[in-house]
């Protein structure tokens, strides 16, 4: 769930910090980074869950 949240936020809190630091075009960088941070996350946590999964 906090995975699926991140994504979402990150990339806000990005765009708002990147763009009243240094524009448009950092705040959409900043965006994208935090994109990018939210998505290994959410990978991470699918991926946890997976091994955690009982074998067959």
């Amino acid at each position: 769930m906090i995975g699926r949240l991140l994504l979402v936020i990150l990339p806000l809190i990005g765009l708002m910090i990147g763009g009243y630091l240094g524009g448009l075009a950092v705040g959409l960088w900043t965006a994208l980074g935090g994109f990018a941070v939210a998505f290994a996350v959410c990978s991470l946590s699918v991926l946890a869950l997976v091994k955690a999964r009982p074998s067959r």
